[in-house]
C-alpha cells in the first residue's frame, strides 16, 4: 500500500506470503493427509493428518493472537486519545466503550472523533465495519498487523 491513502476500501491488511502461499501450502497439506488416510488407516497416515490439522491450526491463532495484541494495543491508544479529545460530559463513559467500538473509532481524525463517539454511543453501535463507514476524515494506521 505504499504511496496510496488508506481509506475504508483500502484498509484491510493482505500479506501474500501469509495469505496467498502459506494458506494455500496448508490447505492442500491437510487435503492430501485426508487423502492419504481414506488411501489405507494406518500410524503415518494418522500422524500426517494430525500434524496437518496442528499446522493449519498454528496459521489460525498465529493471526488471532497477533490480532488480540494489536486490539489490545488500540484500546489502550483509543483511550488516551479519547481522553485528550472528548468534551466532558464524555471524558466519564471512555470506559464503557467496547473493544469493537475502539476498534472503528480508531481511523477517525481528531476533530471528528468526539462528534462520531458520541454518535456511536447514542445509537448503540456495537460492531467496527458501520462506525468506519461513518468515518469521512479517515486516518490511516499504515503499521498495522
Amino acid at each position: 500500500m505504499s504511496g496510496q491513502k488508506q481509506n475504508f476500501s483500502n484498509h484491510t491488511r493482505w500479506y501474500p506470503a501469509y495469505h496467498f502461499v502459506a494458506a494455500p501450502i496448508l490447505v492442500v497439506n491437510a487435503g492430501w493427509a485426508i487423502y492419504r488416510l481414506f488411501g489405507g488407516v494406518s500410524f503415518e497416515a494418522i500422524l500426517n493428518l494430525l500434524v496437518a490439522i496442528a499446522l493449519v491450526i498454528v496459521f489460525f491463532v498465529a493471526r488471532v493472537f497477533a490480532l488480540k495484541a494489536q486490539d489490545r494495543v488500540i484500546r489502550l491508544e483509543m483511550r488516551l486519545r479519547m481522553r485528550d479529545l472528548l468534551p466532558a460530559d464524555l471524558q466519564g463513559r471512555i470506559n464503557t466503550f467496547t473493544p469493537a467500538q475502539m476498534v472503528g473509532l480508531r481511523f477517525a481524525g481528531d476533530g471528528e472523533l468526539p462528534a462520531l463517539a458520541r454518535k456511536v454511543l447514542d445509537e448503540n453501535i456495537t460492531t467496527p465495519t458501520p462506525i468506519k463507514k461513518l468515518i469521512t476524515d479517515w486516518q490511516g494506521d499504515y503499521d498495522r498487523v
